[in-house]
């Protein structure tokens, strides 16, 4: 199972930690994490990360093709032609095309969503439309071969529902097992639907001031 795992600089970790961390358990699984070098990258935290690949020595077919998201280096990659046209290589021949947070708006920049019901971060919902994707709520969104995520801290959800797909429920019950996965978030406040008006409001001010 060859799993290749986009990087790029001002992108949010955990997009890439949570699948990376249950994938990494996953027997089935060689992962590459891939950017245009394999120098450091930042991140939109104080972390760097180190890719293990670059753009020409990574998997030619990837089993698995994964797309993380972040806020302003995301929506500035989309107009990257170099990443755009790694993405759209690889994805055409990758058994399955995923992503988790705005990274879906990179498979869709791509020409890998038109036609597809996929989810990606709520404040970021609506763009989906614009790549020719069925914008679709969720916290995890399988369409055909294409599986996206929601935001952020969905990763971990997505990475073990994609293995639960692949090979069986119990692999990915004995993985979420092995992380002790078992959230007790102590607020109410994870979805739009669920928190207050005013918590709302006060993150699509946040996200609107990080495009900026």
């Amino acid at each position: 199972m060859k799993i290749l795992m986009l990087a790029y600089s001002g992108m949010t970790p955990l997009d890439l930690m949570g699948p990376l961390q249950v994938w990494s358990q996953w027997p089935e699984a060689e992962i590459q994490i891939v950017a245009k070098s394999t120098e450091a990258i930042s991140t939109d935290t104080v972390l760097q990360l180190l890719p293990t690949h670059n753009f020409e020595n990574c998997f030619e077919r990837p089993d698995i093709l994964f797309a993380p998201g972040g806020t302003k280096a995301t929506f500035e990659l989309l107009t990257d032609q170099i990443t755009i046209e790694f993405l759209r290589s690889k994805g055409e021949h990758a058994h399955w095309v995923t992503s988790v947070c705005t990274g879906a708006l990179l498979l869709g920049a791509a020409g890998l969503l038109e036609g597809y019901k996929a989810t990606t971060h709520w404040a970021a919902l609506d763009n989906l439309s614009n790549f020719g994707a069925s914008a679709t709520e969720g916290r995890v969104v399988f369409d055909r071969n294409r599986v996206t995520g929601g935001g952020v801290t969905a990763g971990i959800d997505f990475g073990l529902a994609l293995i639960a797909q692949i090979s069986g429920d119990q692999a990915a019950k004995e993985i979420q097992l092995a992380v002790e996965y078992a959230p007790q978030p102590p607020f109410n406040s994870g979805t739009p639907a669920q928190a207050s008006e005013e918590t709302v409001q006060a993150i699509l001010t946040r996200f609107s001031e990080s495009l900026a």
